[in-house]
């Protein structure tokens, strides 16, 4: 009992940590908690220090595979705000139509649906919110809505970081990996036929939402079909191909009108257009800084006026970053192109003792590898050209700058505001990685699998019904469906193994829970209603929020039953 009590304890106050009136920022709690998690398992669990410091040094490694990840993606975000494409996108997608429901399906689930499955961490929403409060939507409603529907595709957002970087401590191999992104995004494709109608009544009636439902159903299925059955081959882009090919079909059925109420509705502005440009400017400049930074940023700018027509031509342009990023992806992805092969090939080039640290060993496809850390068998890799991060991020940059012109000082700029952005996440990620890394160390005897042990003796083959919201917790407390996978993956798998259950359908609950987790999510909360100037309205938003995401855990128990 004491050492269940001990195991769980870290968990508890971080969960406190974060939750309490003034919580501490996850920078700050997740560090705290790795720290207490060193401290018992040296003290209590008397486990060997040099076994606690190379899963230590693990982890701050660990870090580099997803800081890299939100680095490449925050700075082809920069380079699309800077370079005055982000301008022309919202322009183009504000003029498709004036019918209500099309504008927050097109903008606030399909466009958002896409920029998850290109970068995640909390982007979408912090994009999709402003063009919508830009286009007279009440900035709080939007907020709620903006959080639900960032749901569905955050299991393969950020190019899958959270299903294959997430469970990357289990010890899966891709089958099992793919097999849990296979129900994950079953889950998911029968949850999304609830949520863009629960998530749209925050701000139309259920009246306007019957009048427009084939509408609501066909921009929906047009990113769940082919987010479903890409999952069925690949764990990496089927939110970023999906919300590519649903935002194509999106426009395409709202241009014609199919499916929408035939007299449109017509939007009251609630701001004059120089207020919705500067809070798009605002939005792309930092989704978690005050608006007074984004305006700083915003004077670099290549800005067009509100009311100038966008052409076909310069809506091209501002896609290609987009439009490149999801083909060097596919390209790199297919195995039977064989380029996958070459970034993964894993043959030593050659391998250099660094003594009592370990041997660094470099790969023919620029594998980084630290084997025997500190004389032990705790191992770390980075696979440089295989993790997207130079490829695609970096790449799409660097063609993207003289496709736009961009001057050496916006180029800067670029850089230097990525540079600045990742600094607290780094930290956080460490803090989570070194938890992770020693919840784990002890084997049977490890805190991971204590706390299994007792959720599967507590709740038996019932835990299926219930573990979605595991998930969610983590998200909850973490801000990132990454984190929660990363912290509750291996809880996820010992009580699948100990009750019997299919390991793959409990960690298709956790992936699922991670994601529904994000509309209660505190970070990405207060994230949105910083960039749309909401004050003290969290407990008022999470109580909203909270409805729908119990009921996405309900489809998830459900479904658990029939996969």
């Amino acid at each position: 009992m004491t050492s269940l009590f001990l195991s769980v304890m870290p968990i508890v106050i971080l969960i406190w940590m974060m939750t309490k009136k003034n919580g501490l920022p996850s920078h700050i709690a997740l560090p705290i908690t790795a720290l207490m998690v060193g401290l018992l398992q040296l003290f209590y669990f008397n486990t060997d220090f040099t076994l606690i410091s190379a899963n230590i040094i693990a982890g701050i490694l660990s870090a580099i595979t997803p800081i890299s990840i939100v680095a490449g993606a925050i700075l082809l975000n920069r380079m699309i705000y800077l370079s005055g494409s982000e301008d022309i996108i919202r322009r183009w997608l504000e003029g498709i139509s004036k019918n209500q429901v099309a504008q927050l399906m097109i903008i606030g689930w399909a466009f958002a649906f896409m920029i998850e499955g290109a970068s995640g961490f909390g982007t979408p929403a912090a994009i999709a919110a402003p063009i919508l409060v830009g286009l007279g939507f009440n900035p709080l409603k939007v907020a709620m809505l903006a959080l639900v529907m960032n749901s569905v595709p955050v299991s393969f957002g950020a190019v899958g970081t959270p299903t294959w970087f997430g469970f990357s401590n289990l010890g899966l191999d891709d089958a099992t990996l793919l097999e849990t992104g296979k129900i994950t995004a079953l889950i998911h494709f029968v949850a999304a036929f609830i949520i863009p109608p629960m998530a749209l009544r925050f701000i139309v009636s259920w009246g306007e939402i019957r009048k427009n439902y084939l509408f609501v159903l066909i921009s929906t299925l047009s990113c769940t079909v082919p987010y479903f059955l890409l999952a069925q081959w690949n764990y990496e882009f089927p939110a970023l191909v999906g919300g590519a090919i649903g935002l194509i079909m999106s426009v395409v059925v709202a241009r014609f009108g199919l499916g929408l109420a035939t007299a449109e509705q017509k939007v009251a502005k609630t701001a004059v257009a120089g207020e919705a440009a500067a809070l798009g400017d605002a939005v792309s400049m930092n989704m978690t800084s005050m608006s007074s930074q984004a305006t700083t940023s915003g004077t670099s700018k290549q800005s067009q006026p509100d009311n100038q027509a966008v052409s076909t031509g310069q809506i091209l342009k501002a896609m290609t970053p987009t439009i490149l990023l999801i083909a060097i992806l596919i390209v790199t992805r297919i195995k039977q192109l064989g380029i996958k092969s070459m970034l993964t090939d894993s043959t030593e080039l050659f391998t250099v003792s660094f003594g009592p640290l370990g041997d660094f060993s470099l790969s023919k496809a620029l594998i980084l590898k630290l084997s025997h850390i500190l004389g032990t068998d705790v191992t770390w890799a980075y696979k440089t050209l295989y993790v997207p991060a130079l490829i695609p991020f970096l790449l799409v940059v660097l063609i993207s700058i003289p496709l736009f012109k961009l001057q050496g000082n916006i180029v800067k700029q670029m850089f230097s505001e990525t540079a600045s952005r990742i600094k607290m996440p780094f930290i956080a990620l460490v803090g989570a990685l070194i938890m992770v890394k020693l919840m784990m160390t002890g084997g049977e005897n490890s805190p991971i699998m204590t706390t299994g042990q007792a959720f599967s003796d507590l709740m038996g083959t019932s835990w299926q019904y219930v573990g979605a919201y595991l998930g969610a917790l983590g998200a909850f407390f973490s801000g990132s469906a990454t984190v929660s996978n990363l912290t509750f993956g291996a809880i996820q798998q010992t009580i699948a193994l100990n009750v019997g259950l299919p390991q793959t359908t409990i960690l298709a609950l956790q992936s699922v829970g991670g994601a529904m987790g994000n509309m209660v999510c505190i970070n990405n909360i207060i994230a949105v209603s910083t960039i749309l100037g909401i004050a003290n309205k969290e407990g008022y938003i999470i109580k909203r929020t909270v409805i729908p995401m119990i009921a996405y855990g309900i489809v998830a128990a459900i479904m658990s039953t029939v996969v």
